[in-house]
């Protein structure tokens, strides 16, 4: 008796611990406007609101010169369940979900694979730089953008 006891405030106690552990913050650190200039006249920007409400409002546009190449809606936001997804919307589309997959100091990264491309998506903070990376599950066809603030 004593034994079944014992495993009750055990599994109860684990259970109490799970239940008081945060869920993950929206990451406000990638609030603002972020530009990238890169050779033979190809820009990209990307824009994210400050989190308010459970999310986190994007929009990102690629091109060469003054022609718009790609466009996307993008948000980073709490679901029902307490965690983070990124949901992106290129060219206004239909979005598709990337639920949240590691977090830490300004790191998030987002996996889908069951997705075509991209599955996985990481930003992250270097100094003043927003960091950005899509790529497959296996980490091949690697996309990188290196941000900074506008005209910066």
């Amino acid at each position: 008796m004593r034994q079944a006891i014992m495993v009750l405030v055990a599994l109860a106690t684990a259970g109490a611990a799970a239940a008081s552990e945060a869920p993950a913050p929206l990451p406000g650190w990638m609030a603002g406007a972020w530009e990238q200039t890169a050779s033979e006249n190809r820009w990209a920007d990307e824009y994210w609101t400050p989190p308010r409400g459970g999310i986190m409002i994007g929009a990102a546009r690629i091109g060469k010169g003054e022609g718009l190449g790609i466009f996307e809606h993008t948000r980073i936001m709490r679901k029902a369940d307490g965690t983070l997804a990124f949901f992106a919307q290129p060219f206004g589309r239909p979005a598709a979900e990337f639920p949240m997959v590691a977090t830490g100091d300004r790191m998030i990264e987002f996996a889908n694979p069951a997705h075509d491309y991209p599955q996985r998506i990481r930003y992250w903070r270097e100094g003043d730089r927003l960091k950005a990376r899509i790529s497959l599950m296996d980490g091949s066809k690697a996309h990188d953008w290196d941000y900074g603030p506008p005209g910066g």
